[in-house]
């Protein structure tokens, strides 16, 4: 019986492995190329490299384009509504937008190649998961090497009045988009027993729930709002400083800290949330011209092969839990209990509500 059993997990971790390599099947490979191009609308400007390797694997035309997220919410929804001849298939993010104004009115189709159903988890497949990206609190680091907090709402007192620094959520929609998940009845409970946990004390609301009310005393504590996460990541990270700071900014921008001599650290293990993650989408469009090739480069880019411009840094996880991650960083499982996640829906429904709400305290 050992030996079967040992004989039988062996045999499983080779279908595993064949699954995880497996190339496309030869008619879809065959198809795409008889179309012979394929347009692809996306808001990383890495798929240049992406589509590069490609053309050279397959011979098939790749023509990228590189969009800010509301311009292909816009471009994707103005051409699809109008049946003119666009992007095949695009990678989005901002997933309240995404969701009500091209996945709901049935501009975007999700599709999931076949070798990818039994590799990437199913919440993560409808719609398509490409690519996450972590936004964490990052603290100068020169003279301590010691989270300088545990718990968020210690970033509301006085000790941290104009220290910290967060891109404007005007400016970029994911950055809404937490503030707006925090307000949810779930990350809103968590603040509160945060709160008590950390006074010995219940919350008093001045606002809605404890959501808002954190959102309201950072604001009003001073916080920064800055036009990008690299200017911000270095305006933290830069030595010399007389007093402590920190951030909320995307986690790759670590990777700068030799480079431009900067002292950064993240905090994995704030109270009840060490910053947020967010998704980018695969989505074919509905009136897709090139649909097979569509399929190939969407199969190729949740392959290790197809995801290689993004893996080469920490901070950048495909949702192909096989594809290897930068070996100095951690795995979306790693990150999934410490940080907030995007509910599309409730994006959608809720996110108009807590702009106004945040407009009001920055007048």
């Amino acid at each position: 019986m050992k030996k079967r059993g040992l004989f039988a997990v062996a045999l499983l971790l080779c279908a595993s492995l064949f699954q995880a390599f497996a190339e496309p099947s030869p008619e879809l490979v065959s198809a795409a190329k008889k179309e012979g191009k394929v347009v692809v609308y996306s808001i990383t400007s890495r798929i240049a490299n992406a589509a590069k390797a490609f053309e050279a694997k397959y011979g098939i035309k790749v023509e990228a384009y590189d969009l800010k997220d509301g311009e292909l919410i816009e471009k994707v929804s103005r051409e699809v509504g109008s049946n003119i001849a666009g992007a095949d298939f695009v990678i989005c993010q901002d997933s309240g937008r995404v969701y009500g104004q091209l996945i709901a009115p049935g501009y975007l189709v999700n599709y999931v190649p076949d070798s990818m159903k039994s590799l990437i988890p199913a919440q993560y497949q409808n719609p398509l998961v490409f690519q996450f990206i972590n936004k964490v609190f990052i603290f100068n680091s020169e003279k301590t090497q010691k989270p300088v907090i545990s718990n968020v709402w210690e970033l509301t007192e006085p000790k941290w009045k104009g220290l910290m620094q967060f891109k404007d959520p005007k400016l970029e929609g994911v950055n809404a988009n937490f503030l707006t998940m925090i307000t949810s009845p779930e990350w809103s409970d968590r603040l509160a027993k945060a709160y008590e946990d950390l006074y010995g004390k219940k919350l008093v609301l001045s606002t809605p729930n404890a959501g808002y009310e954190w959102i309201k005393r950072w604001f009003q504590n001073g916080l920064i709002l800055g036009n990008s996460d690299t200017s911000i990541s270095e305006n933290i990270g830069i030595k010399g400083q007389k007093a402590q700071t920190l951030g909320l900014f995307v986690y790759s921008k670590t990777r700068y800290e030799a480079a431009k001599n900067l002292a950064l650290l993240p905090m994995t293990d704030v109270k009840p949330f060490s910053g947020f993650m967010y998704p980018a989408f695969l989505q074919m469009t509905k009136n897709a011209k090139n649909k097979n090739a569509a399929k190939l480069f969407i199969e190729y880019l949740l392959s290790p092969e197809g995801f290689a411009p993004w893996s080469k840094d920490v901070g950048s996880y495909s949702s192909n839990p096989n594809v290897k991650i930068d070996p100095t960083d951690h795995p979306v499982s790693f990150w999934a209990p410490k940080l907030v996640f995007e509910d599309p829906q409730y994006l959608f429904e809720n996110r108009a509500d807590v702009e106004e709400f945040v407009n009001t305290l920055e007048n």
